[in-house]
């Protein structure tokens, strides 16, 4: 970028700060200044030349759809994630695109998201690292990112105007940390802002969100741009930090940002700053180069979905299907896929692999007998669910697939429930009934209940949503000739009912209240003891894993490193996620049983042994104080646990953190708790009043010490209501000033170490552990 902000009128800086049309800036040939094109992502390009629209409706260039987020988040593959990245750069600058929405990291608060498809997880710390290495892998690729949406955009009733009314703690620990770690690590061109308002106030124009914590808290120097039509006043969003106005107003928003400059509402400075934002997005421009390679989008495509893919249950090993005689397909999700969500995310795909024909390969090969049956549909189901049982009464084993229409789930709205459609709950119980053996696949967006039938069937294999892809995924899948490796992302709840935020989604009367605070997903479940059907983290394979040798060590102050050594003790080679995750009762807040703090996806052949190192930084242990507005690690026990998933722990070493002692200064709000407690005037305080009790009165006083818990929480300045002067003014006052010096003099933590031996799960892992 050649051109400084000063060269420009007033008018031609505000100018820049609004779209030309529905997806591209403003040129200005005779400054230099070309236009940037933009396009929805984030699984792929949806390129419009005509007709644009932000929901999917009219027609976009072909382009992969890969595997959407809710796929790649149970891939638990940061690798997945930045191949994907790359491939959609190569396509985008193909198109002459120059900047793709995505990636999408909203925390997954409640399954009735209806947009849960086009994000990672419930988990802050694996949706940031997959979405840090998709920013990453693109913009090298030099296609510019915008993550979004930024932020407490977890629902989509009443989206362009709720209130997300949530503490500070919440976000700060939940819903901010993803973006955090993208915009830290991976420097994406654009941050897009919600719709939705934060604790009142539009996300397009909060000072606090856009410019206290995105800039200065996280040092961000590109572009905030607002979702399409989330501009309610364009000044307040100029004066907050929100940059580029999307899609464009006519010049009717330009014009009142003018106004204000010259009217002294909004400062000039202000403007020239975004405007430089803007300007530097023209880097990215270049001219479309190269063309859309299709059979190379289509094979990643393939490979991203077989390793996202859940096996769930099975049961006496009827997966893989390489050893039955005959098979049943049953439902039409084997002839007409569903691989993507509907909305702004909607892509139109160079083509579509059907799983019934996939399937069919597979048994040409076998020399298996394979049939089909639809099993449901509009007119005469009673009929067609009677085909499919007699089918499946014949055949060795029956593979039904079912799942959600996009129809159910999409932008724009939020489920009410999350079964499946009653007509596909009576297929599956009809041919569980009669089928020798009976295999669930699974096609849907957002978590789907698994009862009444689970128990039912003998294998269930969850693909959510697999991308244009998904029929020779699944059917690979389906016959071993891939190994599953994907592992749940989001906990599968037994109900509605369990989910945390039942009582509070989607809000009433323009708010939505975060009650639950913390505990959403598995941090909720394994809190409360809560049994999810599958827990967060969970998966199986066709193999099998052994866990040995966790050993926790702290390096400094700040720094603990781990490492487990992962052996593959089954027939076939196969990946494996290591979770590690942290545990601890440490502070003065209430936090979850445990949290993930690191994973890694390691492919092993049969017998062989990796060992993973992790590095846990102070992050790992901190909480957010919100009194001291600042990340702490509090002095106590802290646990290092492996687990092949959020409930199951295999191995464990504990910790001891000196942590970090904050020592706030007294005052006469300060309780009476707080001001005996305080390590360096409570001593004080303490020998002052034994000296002030007459002699013959102070054995009678330490055997009533009990009773000063009966005043602990009271304020000083109550306190001295009732007990006289027993503290002079002066007395007050110099240890309130012993307390301001004492936090001044505070020395940073140290740190010290203690290590305990894990105990295990035979069944599941032999693991050792060493101090």
């Amino acid at each position: 970028m050649n051109t400084d902000p000063s060269d420009l009128t007033l008018e031609e800086q505000a100018s820049l700060l609004s779209g030309r049309d529905f997806w591209s800036t403003k040129a200005m040939p005779e400054h230099g200044v070309p236009s940037v094109v933009m396009t929805d992502g984030p699984h792929g390009v949806r390129m419009q030349r005509a007709g644009a629209d932000h929901l999917g409706i009219n027609h976009s260039e072909p382009a992969t759809c890969f595997p959407p987020a809710v796929a790649i988040g149970s891939s638990w593959d940061p690798t997945a994630a930045a191949r994907m990245g790359s491939q959609i750069a190569s396509e985008a600058r193909a198109l002459g695109v120059h900047i793709v929405l995505g990636p999408g990291v909203n925390i997954k608060r409640s399954p009735l998201c209806g947009r849960n498809f086009e994000y990672y997880s419930e988990d802050p710390y694996l949706s940031g690292v997959l979405g840090a290495d998709y920013v990453t892998a693109l913009q090298a690729a030099g296609v510019g990112a915008s993550v979004k949406h930024f932020a407490a955009n977890n629902q989509e009733t009443d989206r362009m105007r709720v209130s997300a009314d949530v503490d500070e703690r919440t976000l700060r620990e939940l819903y901010l940390p993803a973006f955090e770690r993208v915009v830290t690590e991976a420097a994406p061109a654009t941050v897009m802002c919600s719709y939705n308002k934060v604790n009142g106030v539009y996300a397009s124009e909060n000072h606090w969100l856009l410019t206290d914590v995105l800039r200065h808290d996280w040092g961000f120097t590109g572009a905030v741009v607002s979702d399409w039509g989330a501009v309610s006043n364009r000044v307040a969003g100029v004066a907050a930090g929100m940059d580029l106005e999307m899609p464009g107003s006519g010049g009717r928003t330009d014009a009142e940002i003018v106004d204000a400059v010259q009217s002294g509402e909004l400062s000039a400075d202000a403007v020239e700053q975004s405007v430089a934002r803007v300007l530097a997005l023209t880097e990215l421009v270049a001219d479309a180069e190269g063309e859309l390679e299709a059979d190379a989008g289509h094979t990643l495509a393939r490979e991203l979905a077989e390793g996202s893919a859940v096996l769930l249950r099975n049961e006496g090993g009827v997966l893989p299907l390489d050893r039955a005689a005959s098979v049943a397909v049953i439902g039409r999700f084997a002839v007409e896929p569903r691989f993507q969500g509907g909305g702004s995310s909607h892509i139109n795909p160079t083509r579509v692999d059907v799983p019934l024909e996939a399937m069919q390969q597979h048994a040409e090969r076998l020399g298996q007998q394979l049939a089909f049956a639809p099993g449901t549909g509009h007119d005469d189901g009673e009929t067609l669910r009677a085909e499919a049982v007699e089918l499946a009464r014949t055949s060795e084993v029956a593979v039904v697939f079912v799942g959600l229409a996009e129809a159910d789930e999409s932008e724009g709205f939020d489920r009410e429930g999350i079964d499946l459609p009653a007509e596909q709950v009576a297929l599956i119980r009809a041919v569980a009934a009669v089928a020798p053996k009976t295999v669930v696949v699974l096609s849907h967006g957002g978590v789907v209940a698994l009862d009444p039938w689970h128990d039912d069937v003998d294998a269930v294999l969850d693909g959510f949503l697999l991308g244009q892809a998904a029929g020779s995924a699944l059917a690979n899948l389906l016959y071993g000739v891939a190994n599953p490796s994907g592992h749940l992302a989001e906990t599968i709840p037994q109900q509605l009912t369990d989910t945390p935020s039942f009582l509070n989604f989607p809000g009433e009367q323009g708010h939505v209240r975060y009650g639950e605070g913390v505990f959403v997903g598995y941090r909720y479940h394994s809190s409360l003891g809560v049994l999810p059907r599958y827990p967060f983290g969970y998966g199986l394979s066709y193999t099998t894993f052994s866990t040995d040798l966790l050993e926790a060590r702290v390096v400094d102050e700040t720094t603990v490193e781990a490492s487990v050594t992962v052996t593959n003790s089954g027939p076939v080679a196969g990946a494996h996620v290591v979770q590690l995750y942290v545990a601890t009762e440490a502070g003065p807040v209430r936090r979850p049983v445990r949290e993930l703090r690191r994973f890694a996806k390691v492919d092993l052949a049969p017998g062989e042994s990796t060992t993973v190192r992790f590095e846990l930084d102070r992050r790992a242990f901190a909480y957010w104080d919100s009194v001291e507005r600042d990340w702490v690690v509090a002095p106590g026990d802290y646990t290092v646990q492996v687990g092949t998933d959020a409930d199951t722990i295999v191995a464990e070493q504990q910790l001891t953190l000196v942590g970090e002692t904050r020592l706030a200064p007294l005052t006469m709000d300060s309780t009476i708790g707080e001001w005996l407690g305080h390590p360096v005037v409570g001593p004080v305080m303490r020998e002052g009043m034994a000296a002030a009790i007459p002699e013959d009165q102070r054995e009678q006083m330490a055997e009533q010490e009990d009773q000063l818990r009966m005043v602990e929480s009271m304020p000083m300045q109550q306190f001295l209501a009732f007990v006289g002067n027993l503290f002079p003014p002066e007395a007050l006052e110099s240890l309130m000033a012993l307390s301001r010096q004492s936090a001044t003099d505070q020395q940073p933590a140290t740190t010290t170490h203690t290590a305990t031996t894990a105990a295990s799960d035979a069944d599941v892992a032999n693991t050792t552990t060493t101090a």
